[in-house]
């Protein structure tokens, strides 16, 4: 009986290792999101100048300026926690889903109005948060409503908004500086308690800005097969809605390779299913999702959702278990 026992307890396992995230923890902080949230902000101070020395919607400079800063905030709005959601900056720098038409409502407030918050940076951040950021000035550079307003006042309004989206990018930048340690040194002076409760919240972030752009991004502009909404793509005054979605998946194709170092097979599934999408995202001549209203473009947007939804299974189901967090919480919940 004892030589049964000790056989038994010599084939059975042992219980798994606590895991050290601490290099994780200190590689996305490092390698993935203090990077980001340094180009944003180089990014914004240069479309700020770009305003400053030439304002007119269709200024070349201006508007080429609009789409680095823009590239910029994309590739890191995933991190959608601490500096970034500090007085509402991820909204004022992109409000968007705007599901109401809040943005054409604000502006039209601000130039009816005359609002002289335009000349103070500090009252115009007080304005609302739908007359700001990146949707807000993509109107005034691309959407014709406004192209017959009052010159000179809105030119002060596309200095406001490229002054306001700098100093916002500027604070992130600077805050997250600080938040970095916070998140690679979880305890008492942390918000995080635990490695596993700050990766959980990178883990968050990864599966959310999956949820975000295929349900956000691809899902409000595909509708239904019977009433599709190409108008609700986003930026799609600007052309800029599929280049959101391939931004979005290489930002975070990055976050889930880092997430995944420690774990080669779901690493390799991971690039494997983020190369097929990108690739997708890449290859589909549809830079406004305008297809979606006929059949044939309909199903080129759906394969690239389902590819992004591919990914999302192998997040769920394979790393977050891996990671020893639980798949089952909504991502977009905050939970």
């Amino acid at each position: 009986m004892r030589l049964l026992c000790l056989v038994i307890a010599l084939w059975a396992p042992m219980p798994a290792a606590a895991q050290d995230h601490s290099p994780i923890l200190d590689d996305v902080t490092q390698q993935h999101i203090l990077p980001r949230f340094a180009q944003l902000s180089e990014a914004a101070q240069q479309l700020q100048s770009a305003a400053v020395a030439d304002c007119a919607p269709n200024a070349p400079t201006l508007r080429m300026a609009y789409g680095a800063a823009f590239d910029e905030w994309v590739l890191a709005s995933h991190l959608r926690f601490g500096p970034t959601e500090v007085d509402d900056r991820a909204f004022a720098m992109a409000f968007w889903p705007d599901t109401k038409g809040f943005t054409p409502k604000a502006l039209s407030q601000l130039i009816a109005a005359k609002d002289a918050a335009v000349h103070d940076p500090e009252a115009f951040a007080e304005t609302s948060v739908a007359g700001r950021g990146f949707f807000a000035l993509e109107q005034l550079l691309f959407d014709p409503q406004f192209a017959d307003e009052d010159a000179k006042y809105r030119c002060a309004l596309v200095q406001a908004i490229t002054t306001d989206i700098s100093r916002n990018a500027a604070a992130m930048q600077t805050d997250w500086q600080g938040y970095a340690v916070v998140l690679t040194q979880p305890g008492e002076n942390s918000p995080y308690r635990t490695d596993e409760e700050a990766l959980q919240e990178l883990f968050k972030a990864l599966s959310s800005g999956l949820q975000f752009t295929s349900e956000a991004r691809l899902g409000r502009p595909l509708g239904t097969f019977d009433r599709p909404r190409p108008n609700r793509a986003e930026a799609r005054r600007s052309n800029r809605s599929l280049r959101h979605v391939a931004l979005s998946l290489i930002s975070l194709r990055d976050l889930g390779a880092s997430l995944s170092v420690d774990h080669p097979g779901i690493a390799e599934d991971l690039s494997q299913a983020f190369d097929k999408a990108i690739a997708r995202a890449q290859s589909l001549d549809d830079p406004a999702l305008a297809g979606v209203a006929i059949p044939q473009g309909r199903l080129r947007v759906e394969a690239l959702q389902q590819s992004i939804n591919d990914i999302r299974a192998i997040v769920a189901t394979d790393l977050g278990p891996t990671l020893g967090i639980n798949a089952g919480f909504n991502s977009l919940d905050g939970d």
